[in-house]
């Protein structure tokens, strides 16, 4: 699998249409997760060992899409697989009162993980340029002087960047999911979450007032994309009505990420190891 032919290029703009929904030729869904996914896991919570063990550098990933876009399965098969104490999952919310008397990205910071992490971003500071684009939601209070509107998303596309090579700078790689998904088969997920009482829960009757903005969220979704993919924090475009096969590609761009940052089990000084050696006697002479 070329997982580069996921990866938008941060040079040119982009089209959702140019980027396919499903895959014909690809693994079977059985194949997936009896045989590539279970390997891939086990490959991605070793190299994850290492980064939590080492402690020089950490992960932020960013998941987004539309509702039953796939991001909380991919959380629960992928992500969850791995060393609870190395890994900060985050569910983006509405703002709190104070969060609002604030910059919007002032509250990213308590969700950022530390060195030997890996953070999960579910859905993340880019609501900031997408619901209140959408629905109007942007006050007045929070428009930067001399801009309007219609700027200002530019502006906050710049800042966004910004933010994300201050990261990457620091230590921090930034790794972006989009999950595409159609709309035929949001509609058929959304179904499933109203008549199978067992995932009843995980509907919400503003799921269905969203699809009426749908062309809306996919022009948005294109803009921003294209404005802030960029080397140090690339943005991937999963097929995302194959559940099972976006999976397995979030797992192999991790460990892609992690393999190039290369962490290693740290290691006993000389001096060290005349401690360790002297404690294994002792040990052994008890």
């Amino acid at each position: 699998m070329d997982i580069q032919s996921f990866r938008i290029d941060h040079k040119n703009g982009i089209r959702l249409d140019d980027y396919p929904t499903t895959i014909k030729d690809r693994p079977s869904d059985e194949t997936l997760q009896n045989e590539l996914i279970p390997e891939s896991v086990e490959r991605l919570k070793e190299l994850h060992w290492k980064l939590y063990a080492e402690a020089k550098k950490g992960v932020v990933v960013v998941l987004q899409a539309l509702d039953a876009g796939g991001k909380d399965e991919a959380i629960s098969y992928i992500f969850s697989n791995l060393n609870a104490q190395g890994l900060k999952t985050n569910a983006f919310q509405k703002p709190s009162d104070t969060e609002k008397k604030h910059d919007y990205l002032w509250r990213m910071h308590d969700l950022m993980p530390e060195r030997g992490q890996v953070g999960i971003l579910n859905r993340s500071h880019y609501e900031e340029v997408i619901a209140p684009r959408v629905h109007d939601l942007l006050g007045e209070e929070v428009i930067p002087d001399e801009e309007d509107k219609e700027s200002v998303w530019k502006v906050r596309y710049r800042q966004i960047n910004d933010f994300e090579q201050y990261l990457d700078e620091n230590g921090f790689k930034v790794i972006k999911f989009f999950f595409n998904v159609s709309k035929e088969v949001q509609r058929d997920r959304l179904l499933e979450r109203l008549k199978d009482p067992s995932k009843n829960w995980e509907f919400s009757f503003n799921d269905v007032e969203e699809r009426k903005h749908w062309d809306d969220y996919q022009d948005i979704f294109e803009d921003m994309l294209s404005n802030t993919a960029s080397k140090h924090a690339p943005w991937f475009v999963l097929p995302a009505d194959d559940d099972w096969y976006a999976r397995y590609i979030v797992s192999m761009i991790m460990i892609d990420v992690l393999e190039d940052i290369d962490p290693q089990f740290p290691t006993f000084s000389e001096d060290e190891q005349e401690r360790i050696d002297e404690a294994i006697q002792t040990l052994e002479n008890e």
